[in-house]
């Protein structure tokens, strides 16, 4: 099938408008007003300049909600990404043996009805449900249309990697309080807390750095619990570094100090908690004294920033994705929801609040989740007893169901948005499931390690060149236009279209839109929108309002904030927060501890390729105290090899005092785009491993891993970095 053309694609573009010249001349910048997209989760609102069909300028727009001007080197380098000589531009078949390399160049028309046979022809001889539909971190709107597409085909397994990103949160606040407590730093607040977050470094959901230093501006103080001393750590009033995946253990230690000195809010524990008797006495077994030896954080000092969080009022505690990223990850998300709540800092503004939606169409309506009711029993998941509501399947049961064939085989998967071969624990697991798979589509707009063992390759279209909306189903409040400023190159096509043409081919075609950007009317007609007025105005918001719960309560089976879950035991779920013991218990042959973070300038394992980002961080480095790097003879720019259990990788070592002695920071999400499609050398998860999980969200160890490095010289020459140490 051709391409629709392209007036037909971008009808609801709004013109794109010059603020100097209503009829600009041809070689004049044009300024277009959009939002950031596909480099982080995208809430910066930009000013586009643009020349014919190319982009020249990037800037931060000053009246972004979220960023006010600011924007981060990635946003400032997304247009090179847009014509990138290497970049997929033409729909490929696979030619030869799977990851041999060879490809040819078909139609569209070609590509589809492949793509449709393979996916078809699972679901014909194994059922729906042996069909996987694979997102990485939700990019915008394409997310929801991949699980619409999934539930019309009639599976139930939309797999993606909320195990170790947003959901233990968000699912865990939900059974808490009834919600999704989003850090309000768009109020006063008297401390911040950033738990695990760097703002400076990683713009999380909503969250960005230009707010955290309004609020700065304005006098609140700043507490930062991180292992490394970041910037962010070095400008605190008070930094905490708490050892890799000890998060638990020091929110209980701060519940005990301020239980025991009395210092909760009373009034709001009194009417509004359920359960307080039994938190105080289960965390009496975690004084910052005993903690201190686990954690790594001295009593004083956490017993003074306890003091500092349940004086103030208000306090915001700004949660990022290391917490979620251990076996421990529900514990460590109850705890500091008990936190909140003792403190009275839930629903209030400069807190952590319970944000109202603008008025769109909502998520199941959207994604016709009415046309599978069975999804919730039927998903991988379910069959492992994980936590309820958690609604995307965790990449370790896909790989264990494509594997082991349990609960049920799997045998196809359309991915796109994601590069599991890097991204997904254990790397050499995912190798393996992705080589068993009978059939494999992937989109995406590089050539990726995931993509080379695809099937089929279909060339996506990228940020800049199609109408999205972002921060829908987020939680946060609010959605923003990201209305389409240049043609994509080549062939390559939206996301939304590419699964719109699927979804004709495998499900009731009446189901789909003749023209995919109908999906955006449908999602904004609630607002009284169309997607070209909704791009005018840039962003809808919910209305500000709080402490809703002294209306209508909080929606729990209460009616309180659950500090002692009620249905724990109906539900299989640990009652009240605890800390079972280090996530990975300690080795005398692996001494150290292992943990990552995300690169400031790239987003997971993507955009290694864009050259002006690449300059900026040219390799795969890992960071070492200087003292520890002298015990093991190994100097500044050495090769060093991390091992663990699982396998060694080599990266070049850093020095610097920032992280502790015990503690190895190894760069994650690094593959090689020159070497060619290197995913092996570097690459941080072939050190992680799937076989131990959480038992609620099914997460495995990515932080807190036990490690030993030694310089690189001293493997021998047959020894391959990657094999198991």
């Amino acid at each position: 099938m051709n391409p629709p053309p392209k007036e037909t694609l971008s009808k609801r573009t709004p013109a794109v408008r010059s603020t100097e010249d209503a009829n600009p001349a041809q070689d004049e910048i044009r300024w277009v007003d959009t939002h950031c997209a596909r480099m982080d989760h995208g809430g910066c609102r930009l000013r586009v300049g643009v020349r014919g069909n190319a982009i020249v300028k990037v800037k931060g727009h000053p009246e972004g909600y979220l960023n006010a001007g600011y924007v981060c080197p990635k946003g400032l380098a997304s247009p090179e990404k847009l014509n990138h000589p290497k970049r997929l531009r033409h729909p490929l078949r696979r030619a030869g043996r799977r990851g041999e390399g060879r490809w040819e160049r078909v139609s569209w028309e070609e590509a589809l009805e492949t793509a449709a046979e393979g996916l078809g022809r699972a679901r014909e001889r194994h059922g729906a449900r042996s069909v996987a539909f694979c997102q990485g971190m939700p990019k915008g709107l394409e997310h929801f249309v991949l699980i619409r597409l999934a539930n019309l085909f009639g599976s139930p397994n939309v797999v993606a990697v909320q195990d170790v990103c947003h959901a233990p949160r968000e699912v865990s606040g939900m059974h808490t309080c009834g919600f999704y407590p989003v850090a309000d730093l768009h109020h006063s607040s008297e401390w911040i807390v950033l738990w695990g977050s760097n703002l400076t470094s990683t713009n999380e959901e909503g969250e960005v750095c230009a707010l955290l230093f309004d609020r700065l501006r304005e006098g609140a103080r700043l507490m930062v619990v991180d292992p490394r001393r970041t910037e962010l750590a070095q400008r605190a009033d008070l930094w905490l570094p708490v050892r890799p995946g000890t998060d638990a253990a020091l929110a209980l230690a701060f519940l005990h100090a301020i239980v025991e000195e009395g210092i909760y809010d009373k009034d709001f524990v009194e009417e509004w908690t359920h359960g307080f008797q039994d938190l105080a006495e289960a965390v009496q077994a975690y004084s910052p004294e005993s903690m201190a030896a686990v954690t790594g954080v001295e009593a004083d000092l956490a017993r003074r920033s306890a003091r500092a969080y349940a004086s103030a009022r208000p306090a915001a505690l700004q949660w990022g994705n290391p917490i979620e990223q251990t076996v421990h990850n529900f514990h460590a998300s109850r705890a500091l929801l008990c936190l909140m709540a003792l403190c009275g800092n839930l629903d209030v503004p400069g807190g952590n609040i319970h944000p109202l939606d603008p008025p769109v169409q909502g998520l199941g309506a959207f994604v016709r989740a009415d046309l599978i009711p069975s999804k919730r029993k039927e998903m991988i998941h379910a069959h492992h007893g994980t936590i309820p509501r958690l609604m995307t399947v965790p990449p370790a049961y896909f790989r264990r169901a494509v594997l082991e064939e349990k609960p049920y085989p799997v045998k196809a998967a359309y991915v796109q948005c994601a590069n599991p071969l890097v991204t997904y624990a254990d790397s050499r697991k995912t190798h393996e499931a992705l080589m068993k798979l009978d059939f494999t589509v992937v989109a995406d707009i590089f050539m990726t390690p995931t993509a080379a063992l695809a099937d089929v390759v279909l060339p996506a279209a990228t940020q800049f060149e199609f109408n999205d909306v972002g921060h829908y189903g987020l939680g946060h409040g609010f959605i923003v236009a990201r209305p389409k400023v240049v043609d994509p190159p080549g062939e390559c096509r939206p996301d939304m279209a590419i699964l719109a043409e699927l979804g004709r081919r495998l499900t009731p075609a009446e189901l789909w839109p003749e023209n995919p950007e109908d999906l955006l009317d449908q999602l904004l007609k609630p607002a009284g929108l169309d997607y070209a007025a909704f791009a005018e105005r840039g962003m809808l918001k919910g209305p500000d309002k709080f402490r809703k719960y002294l209306e209508d309560g909080f929606k729990t089976p209460t009616g309180k904030v659950e500090l002692r879950l009620s249905r724990a035991e109906k539900l299989g779920l640990p009652p009240l927060p605890a800390f079972p013991g280090p996530p990975d218990p300690p080795r005398a042959d692996y001494p150290l501890t292992l943990t990552s973070s995300k690169s400031p300038v790239y987003l997971h394992s993507s955009y290694r390729w864009v050259d002006r980002l690449r300059k900026r961080d040219p390799e795969a480095r890992t960071d070492l105290h200087p003292e520890t790097a002298a015990r093991h003879g190994i100097g500044e720019g050495d090769r060093v090899i991390v091992e663990t259990p699982r396998g060694s990788i080599v990266q070049r070592a850093r020095l610097t005092e920032s992280v502790p002695p015990d503690t190895v920071h190894a760069a994650y999400g690094w593959w090689l785009p020159e070497a060619p499609l290197d995913w092996e050398s570097s690459n941080y998860n072939l050190l992680t491993s799937m076989e131990v999980l959480g038992k609620e969200f099914g997460t495995p160890n990515l932080k807190g891993v036990r490690c030993r490095i030694r310089r690189g010289e001293d493997f021998s020459r047959d020894e391959k970095p990657g094999s198991p140490g």
